[in-house]
């Protein structure tokens, strides 16, 4: 494989892994957002402070992906953004005002404060949403019938449960005494509709999608992707079997968050097969869409210093602030 037609592959994976460690990372703040309302008030005030060194760190996975599609595949950029513009909106209008509710509702009076909090709910709510409708109308390619709605909508339903069953497990990480245990509670409540969802979404992607139907059923392919089913269905098996035992909430708290994201490592896996090697499913395939050579080449050497940097940085505030969270205070 000559260097030309690496760097359209490259930054695909880039992509690809920006945009997964973005609905893992910024997916479990999001989850929290959506339990808040479950909560009273000193409890949404530990919920809050869980996610209060990362969450803003989080979305900068979105705004890498969103700038490697601008800049490694600026056709498929227009295409893409052009076709999911409304939701896009309503995703970061979501996430500003996420951003607004959760620097005031720290200063806010006391009779302000619920309002805060219902406006970083009614954000994380509109982002997830969004998010979901954007996700299931990009698997689709664009399709317009009923069925590639229908489809859209279907994600768009299992995404929160997601996000909630991510939250859950990382509050259940987290925190201690009684929220802990509603921490439980919450993503047990969760596996339910995300198992359903999934089986739905496996069992409709095929029927959308006819390359995707080929792809997966072809020999010797299908064996070979047997094992992302029944991962997913023993991660689920396993999640659900520990978070009825009493011992999670002590030695075992990290184990939940780790199924968890293994249950959504499986989607990716499943997702990215299905995709390769189109960056619009059955219209543009990542070398029709990907911008010249010499400017893949500029854009390598800096994804090469930058995304090391950012995986770094990442790493190193879970690290630091690793443990049960603290109050969170501003000066």
């Amino acid at each position: 494989m000559s260097f030309d037609q690496f760097l359209p592959i490259y930054f695909f994976v880039i992509l690809g892994v920006a945009m997964l460690l973005y609905v893992l990372l910024d997916g479990f703040d999001l989850g929290i957002g959506l339990l808040l309302p479950l909560a009273p008030d000193a409890e949404q005030d530990s919920m809050i402070a869980s996610i209060g060194p990362f969450w803003d760190a989080n979305e900068t996975w979105l705004v890498l992906g969103v700038g490697v599609l601008l800049i490694a595949f600026p056709q498929a950029h227009g295409k893409i953004l052009g076709a999911l513009y409304l939701p896009v909106m309503v995703m970061l209008i979501g996430l500003i005002l996420r951003g607004v509710a959760f620097d005031f509702r720290v200063k806010a009076r006391d009779q302000h404060k619920h309002l805060w909090n219902l406006s970083f709910f009614v954000g994380s709510l509109m982002a997830t949403l969004a998010q979901g409708w954007m996700l299931g109308r990009y698997v689709t390619g664009f399709g317009e019938s009923a069925g590639h709605q229908a489809f859209a909508l279907l994600i768009t339903l299992t995404l929160p449960a997601a996000y909630v069953m991510l939250g859950g497990c990382w509050l259940l990480l987290k925190s201690e005494g009684a929220l802990q245990d509603k921490a439980r509670h919450w993503a047990r409540n969760s596996l339910a509709p995300v198992a359903l969802g999934l089986l739905l979404i496996s069992l409709a992607t095929p029927w959308v999608s006819e390359t995707v139907r080929e792809k997966w059923f072809a020999m010797p392919a299908f064996l070979a992707l047997l094992p992302i089913p029944l991962i997913s269905v023993l991660a689920l098996a396993g999640l659900a079997w520990v978070l009825q035992r009493p011992k999670v909430r002590d030695e075992f708290s990290w184990l939940p968050f780790v199924l968890a994201i293994v249950i959504l490592l499986m989607g990716f896996f499943g997702l990215a097969y299905s995709l390769y090697p189109y960056v619009i499913m059955d219209r543009m395939t990542l070398w029709d869409a990907a911008a010249s050579t010499p400017a893949l080449t500029v854009i390598f050497y800096g994804t090469v210093v930058t995304v090391p940097v950012i995986l770094g940085y990442t790493a190193f505030a879970y690290w630091v602030f690793r443990g049960k969270s603290t109050p969170l205070t501003y000066g």
